[in-house]
């Protein structure tokens, strides 16, 4: 039946892609709202909540199975209040709910399912149920029914084990300070992901395996270190067989969420905004480790992609776009071989060489567990390798899969596109400004640094208030819900690393005042780090502080770093000793189970050290000026900040860091002053002398 015969819920009114998804549901949807909590307490029901993300292939499943049919939706509306949330419109209540999952079940994921008191108090946590019992997991029919006879005939049980579950959250996110974390921690992480690596695949473990980029930069940094070679292998072997595989698009570009199997060939085929964001971050990182021009390359394509198809006309990024389309998991992706044939003609024999397309295929439904004869252009080794198997010149192979790509791009176009979700997240489009600036300035290209400043610039027109607070999300023209720490962390590092990329001193102001803000709302000075929400904003059952470096990394993990880079920027110690208190604060948990907060470690990285203060002081010679500046950006160089002394205006940064408006030119020529762990170099002119002070 088509949606516009079907009656539409509360969901209609929403701006947010994911519940207007559920606007046809004959299920009873609230959004998260008092109206709702209320109604549970008149009508004295439990209320069932249900979190997942526009994008989420086991969400449309739940969907499709249980909140469309009409007879489980009697049920659900009989027994519960029934409230739908986005988890990326409201990443607050998600952190709280799936802590609850993870920590009553042993895991967590979406959709989330949650069972809980009028008081907003959880008793019960899942994540997909099918609509009825299949394969030894219960389907929502039956529990619904052993629910509703459970608050009907064991209510104390209930409210008992909500209030402790409660008692639990509160007390894990009141953490105490505890002692200075050990050096010690990243060796010890390093080791856990030596004794993991996959040696013939990259990643680590085995299936299913996500990209975590800044596992990858962690290594990055341990190799600095150490020296130790294996951290770079480690790095490299991922890189390279995930660009490979079928989790990385061969033909538009950009990653899919994650691989389901070992070899990163089956993906789920979403694509997020923060996988091109961190992964391209990596990635450039490792062309400055390595000078591998495949690197770059790589790069370059996530952003191609995302300049093509995830920005805005204003400037600001989309958020995702969903592996399904006409109801099917991936089919806007795959191909048969006879598709192959008809469109490459003279050329199929070689693509379906290089891309392994079978007759056969070589995709395999992960929810059927059926062969789909159709095929996901992959892999198994470098144009280089092939180029010299079929004795084809290298540039002539390249420009047969080019060709051959773009006439498969084009024709792709023409089927039914995946739903692109283009709600615009302040805590996303931070995580892409600051890869966007770091590759401007790396590269040389003025079109990712531009991108980068029309990113930041919607921010401040559509997404900050008056008094100059973060809007976390805008969409279809409205800017809504507070900012949460995510907001301001990324932010706030975004506009340090595009103040290091330009020099505008406005970057660097804007950071430090958002960074005062967050301070003022969001720490904790009692025990120490960023609660996840303002002091000003919803009271939720818990008020969380997010640690764990997931598919994201977390705000107090982006948050260390930026005080470290804002101290040593400006020299103010308050920044300093807040840092070090955050690394106290969860020392406990990082010293534990390192390898969850690998972001967290690169901070730490920073502040263990060696880190470089650089003061640029502009001379007469702009050329001079932009070598000196080549040469520092040239390498990998990670705990560093820079700072930069224009040759006429320097007040706005002798207002920011009172210590510059002691430092001049030798002969007014651009001159560096570096210092390095607590002490300084004699300033010099000679920008190879400068390139001699970083160990390469």
């Amino acid at each position: 039946m088509a949606e516009q015969n079907k009656k539409a819920n509360r969901l209609i009114n929403e701006k947010s892609l994911y519940l207007l998804q559920h606007a046809y549901n004959p299920v009873d949807w609230y959004s998260w709202n008092e109206e709702a909590f209320k109604k549970a307490k008149e009508e004295d029901k439990p209320v069932f909540l249900s979190i997942g993300y526009s994008t989420c292939h086991w969400c449309h499943v739940m969907e499709h199975e249980s909140f469309e049919d009409k007879s489980v939706a009697e049920l659900m509306n009989k027994v519960f209040i029934n409230i739908k949330v986005d988890r990326e419109e409201r990443p607050d209540i998600d952190n709280i709910y799936m802590t609850v999952c993870q920590m009553m079940t042993g895991g967590g994921g979406w959709p989330l399912t949650i069972i809980m008191t009028p008081d907003k108090k959880p008793f019960f946590s899942g994540t997909y149920f099918p609509k009825e019992n299949k394969y030894g997991r219960i389907g929502l029919v039956e529990l619904i029914k052993q629910i509703e006879t459970a608050w009907k005939t064991k209510r104390e049980d209930i409210n008992s084990s909500a209030e402790q579950i409660t008692i639990y959250l509160q007390d894990y996110n009141s953490s105490k300070q505890k002692n200075e974390i050990s050096i010690t921690v990243l060796e010890k992480a390093f080791q856990s992901f030596e004794s993991r690596f996959d040696k013939t695949y990259g990643g680590f473990g085995s299936s299913p395996k996500f990209p975590s980029p800044h596992n990858l930069m962690f290594l990055l940094r341990y190799w600095k270190r150490t020296n130790n070679n294996n951290a770079l292998v480690m790095v490299e072997k991922t890189l390279i067989q995930m660009r490979m595989g079928g989790i990385f698009d061969h033909l538009g570009f950009g990653f899919h969420r994650y691989s389901t199997d070992k070899e990163w060939l089956i993906p789920h085929f979403e694509k997020m905004l923060y996988d091109q964001a961190l992964i391209t971050n990596a990635l450039v990182e490792t062309y400055q480790a390595t000078h591998n021009e495949e690197y770059k390359r790589y790069a370059e394509e996530i952003f191609e992609y995302v300049l093509r198809d995830m920005t805005s006309p204003d400037g600001g990024f989309y958020s995702a776009e969903d592996a399904d389309s006409e109801g099917v998991e991936g089919k806007f992706y795959v191909w048969t071989e006879s598709e192959i044939n008809i469109l490459l003609k003279e050329d199929a024999v070689i693509f379906k060489k290089i891309f392994n397309i079978m007759p056969e295929g070589n995709f395999t439904d992960e929810s059927t567990r059926a062969q789909t004869q159709t095929n996901i252009p992959h892999l198994k080794k470098s144009i280089s390798d092939y180029s010299f198997e079929l004795n084809i010149p290298f540039d002539e192979l390249n420009s047969i899969i080019n060709r051959s790509r773009k006439i498969l791009f084009d024709e792709r176009k023409k089927r039914v596109h995946p739903l692109k979700d283009d709600k615009i997240l302040t805590d996303w489009n931070g995580l892409m400004i600051i890869s966007l600036a770091k590759a401007g300035k790396v590269f040389n290209k003025i079109k990712y640094i531009e991108a980068a400043e029309n990113s930041i610039q919607f921010i401040f027109e559509k997404l900050t208030k008056p008094e100059g607070k973060l809007i976390h999300r805008y969409c279809e023209g409205e800017a809504a819900i507070d900012a949460h720490a995510d907001d301001y962390a990324f932010i706030i590092s975004g506009l340090i690393e595009l103040y290091e990329t330009t020099f505008k001193i406005k970057y660097l102001q804007k950071a430090i005042e958002l960074n005062e803000i967050f301070i003022k709302h969001f720490y904790d000075y009692n025990n120490g780090g960023f609660y996840f929400t303002s002091d000003e904003g919803e009271e939720l059952i818990v008020r969380t502080k997010e640690i764990y470096d997931g598919a994201i990394p977390s705000s107090n993990s982006i948050a260390l770093l930026n005080l470290l880079k804002l101290a040593r920027i400006t020299a103010n110690q308050k920044y300093e000793n807040l840092a070090s208190e955050i690394s106290r604060t969860f020392s406990e948990e990082v010293s534990k189970n390192s390898t969850s907060y690998t972001q967290f470690l690169c901070g730490l990285d920073f502040a263990f050290g060696p880190a470089y203060e650089v003061v640029i002081v502009e001379g007469k010679d702009e050329s001079q000026t932009k070598k000196i500046m080549s040469g520092i950006n040239k390498y990998f160089i990670p705990n560093k900040v820079l700072v930069f002394i224009p040759e006429n205006d320097f007040d706005e940064i002798k207002n920011i860091a009172a210590y510059t408006s002691f430092y001049t030119t030798i002969n007014n020529n651009t001159t560096a002053y570096i210092c390095q762990n607590y002490k300084c170099n004699l300033p010099t002119d000679d920008p190879d002398t400068i390139s001699n002070l970083f160990p390469a």
